[in-house]
């Protein structure tokens, strides 16, 4: 990355409700934003129906944003690098407003298709230019809480945007839901417009950059990887949760969008009740605890067990994005936008995944295989966290032994042990990128004033 003059590096304002008013419209913004590409969730039926299509092939309108986004994020992150972040949310967010009108007026199922990846276009862009914002807009000691309020949006789009979209759907059809969707982008525009504050670039990423971060740091690596398992695993089954509840749950028809609020509320504790904490450990309980609700909404019939089951999905799942943001900026603090367009488009590309795998297994085998689908993939996921952890823990442990063992394999005359001191001449040798790409030793906690960096003592 190529790092602007120190004067040029904008600082979070001297007036501190500036700043966090910035933060409440990006947080807007990425509530716009997943509503957009989650809308279809709850007007599958009603749209396949209009349009003469399944329940599988209208679940290509999340499928066709995914996996644009997913291409997006890392190409507006490069291609937008020289442009100011203001410039390039504001137009993200016109271009998915102007597409849900699109989409409204849509007569063919391709209309609505081709709107779906302008949509994607938005998402993945903003997405990934929002995601290290916080360190730009609040006070170091206060990124934490920033970043959990940013990405407080996925889960209120649960909340609101879903839901409201599938009622608005049931009362005026979904044409309406849309058209809704869209006064929303432009409503958003506006927040950003007056809020946003000028947000010139301080870092440019090159394409080079993105395949490095990945080769020479195993957390990011591994946080990629994570980030599709547990990703594809929720949206192969989330996809078709309207399907679900009515044949396996025997839920009516008419109380989906109720419960869909009470999946959407309890999505928004989990996001606050995980922000705080470890993002790995965290993204370990919630995709163990994924596995079981999944498993079990698929084979347990009932409406009180579907209604149970859903509003703790809703809780565990609610932890996911900022779980997965935190883990990109421990992995690489001073990469983040890399490492947040690395994970954006890994989320993008998941759903579409999830979505498709989903869609495949409700049209070839039946609705419950798409939960079932999303146990498998949610055990997968919890399975990597465990053996990244395990590796991480012994990895220290062998350090420890090393530097408080001497005798066992030999201290280095600068009282470092050979173990330590060999990292440190592998990583010399690394292409020059941040600190925290490539060394282990390395992991500052997120909203840390200072990234310590690593010297080697001269001989």
């Amino acid at each position: 990355m190529t790092e602007p003059a120190a004067s040029s590096v904008p600082r979070p304002s001297d007036r501190p409700w500036q700043g966090w008013a910035a933060v409440a419209a990006v947080s807007l913004g990425i509530f716009c934003l997943i509503t957009s590409e989650l809308l279809p969730v709850g007007l599958l039926t009603p749209v396949g129906d209009d349009l003469r299509v399944s329940d599988g092939t209208a679940g290509l309108m999340v499928t066709v944003p995914g996996l644009v986004a997913g291409l997006c994020a890392p190409l507006v992150t490069v291609g937008a690098a020289r442009l100011d972040r203001r410039h390039v949310l504001c137009t993200l967010i016109g271009l998915t407003a102007a597409a849900n009108l699109a989409a409204a007026l849509a007569q063919d199922f391709a209309v609505v298709l081709a709107a779906r990846l302008l949509v994607g276009v938005g998402v993945g862009g903003f997405w990934a230019v929002a995601g290290g914002l916080a360190v730009r807009l609040v006070p170091a000691h206060r990124v934490g809480r920033a970043t959990a309020l940013i990405f407080g949006g996925v889960p209120t789009a649960s909340v609101l945007g879903v839901p409201a979209g599938t009622l608005l759907g049931e009362l005026g059809g979904w044409r309406a839901a849309f058209t809704a969707v869209g006064a929303l982008g432009a409503l958003t525009l506006a927040a950003l417009l007056l809020l946003l504050p000028a947000l010139p670039p301080t870092a440019r990423v090159t394409f080079a950059e993105l395949p490095a971060l990945l080769r020479h740091n195993a957390g990011v690596r591994t946080g990629v990887a994570v980030t599709f398992l547990v990703v594809a695993g929720q949206f192969a089954a989330y996809t078709f949760v309207r399907p679900i509840l009515r044949d396996v749950s025997g839920v009516d028809a008419g109380s989906v969008s109720t419960l869909l609020l009470g999946y959407g509320l309890a999505g928004v504790a989990g996001n606050f009740l995980a922000g705080p904490r470890d993002p790995r450990r965290t993204l370990l309980t919630v995709s163990a605890a994924l596995t079981a609700v999944l498993a079990l909404i698929a084979v347990l019939p009932g409406a009180a067990a579907g209604t149970g089951l859903l509003v703790a999905w809703g809780l565990v799942y609610g932890g996911v994005s900022v779980s997965l943001q935190g883990w990109m900026l421990t992995a690489a603090p001073r990469a983040a936008e890399a490492a947040s367009s690395l994970m954006v488009a890994m989320f993008n590309l998941a759903i579409a995944a999830g979505a498709l795998a989903g869609g495949l297994a409700v049209d070839r085998v039946s609705v419950p295989a798409a939960p079932l689908t999303g146990a498998a993939l949610m055990l997968a996921a919890a399975l990597t966290v465990a053996v990244h952890l395990r590796r991480g823990r012994e990895d220290g442990e062998r350090m420890d032994g090393a530097d408080r063992t001497p005798g066992l394999t030999g201290a280095a005359p600068d009282g470092k042990s050979p173990l330590h001191n060999d990292r440190m001449s592998r990583t010399s040798e690394l292409p020059k990128m941040p600190i925290s790409a490539r060394s282990p030793l390395t992991v500052p906690a997120i909203g840390a004033g200072r990234v310590p960096a690593v010297r080697r003592r001269r001989a």
